[in-house]
């Protein structure tokens, strides 16, 4: 069975610019690593509708769960939900769950600006908003919820808890590493193709230790006892080219 991939999107010029700063990969590695999880992947994009379409219609294909933040307002420069329309090759509609929130949270005033963030693509399902009852929305395993932290938070977790229980602590996938010292990465090339080629289905990361000359942590990631296997070739190995670890 092919695994899941999880992915998210933040999106919005803002982030882009510096006028705000992200807070959601952060949070998300957070809430996933608590039940288990992991994020596959993460992209950043601006306000850019023909990019936005395209990213989304390539994760849709390959069947990943993804997280979108952002562009899902009622102003000129909120695309999401347009984007995400476009990518699932479906009209944007009026949904009446959705336009039923927004009138009991704003009463006469949900018409006729507010409302328009009752307009999404035909056939999506909704994800309630704890804070102000405006809905983000899904379709194709693809999440939406608003930039704002405080409502996109909470509603990333409702998602994974009413969706995704099933697979929380499931999957076999553990993280080991040494710390090299004596040697930099440059100095450990040749050591880490030769362990990737024995073990193509681990991930291997080296990463320098800022501050400390010629120090490398090591190590691998994937199915726990693939994992135990090669960290006892890695140790060895690095004992072997003739560098102190610990």
């Amino acid at each position: 069975m092919q695994k899941l991939l999880f992915g998210i999107y933040i999106i919005g010029d803002e982030i882009l610019s510096g006028k705000r700063a992200d807070a959601h990969l952060s949070k998300v590695i957070e809430l996933f690593s608590a039940r288990g999880l992991q994020l596959s992947w993460a992209h950043y994009l601006g306000d850019m509708p023909a990019q936005i379409t395209q990213h989304l219609k390539a994760s849709m294909a390959r069947g990943d769960i993804v997280f979108s933040f952002g562009g899902i307002g009622a102003t000129p420069d909120d695309v999401t939900r347009q984007c995400a329309a476009d990518a699932a090759g479906v009209p944007i509609e009026r949904h009446a769950g959705a336009e039923e929130n927004i009138v009991v949270q704003y009463g006469e005033t949900a018409y006729p600006k507010r409302v328009l963030m009752a307009d999404f693509p035909k056939g999506c399902e909704l994800i309630p908003n704890p804070v102000n009852r405006v809905a983000g929305f899904s379709i194709n395993q693809h999440y939406f919820v608003p930039g704002f932290p405080e409502m996109a938070h909470p509603m990333v977790e409702w998602v994974l808890e009413t969706c995704y229980k099933d697979l929380f602590h499931t999957q076999d996938y553990v993280e080991e590493s040494i710390v090299v010292t004596e040697a930099g990465e440059s100095d450990l090339i040749d050591f880490m193709n030769a362990m990737l080629a024995k073990y193509p289905s681990l991930k291997l990361f080296s990463l320098p230790k800022s501050g400390q000359r010629r120090t490398t942590e090591l190590g691998l990631k994937g199915e726990s006892a693939q994992v135990k296997l090669a960290m006892q070739d890695l140790k060895a190995g690095i004992t072997a080219l003739g560098y102190p670890w610990q």
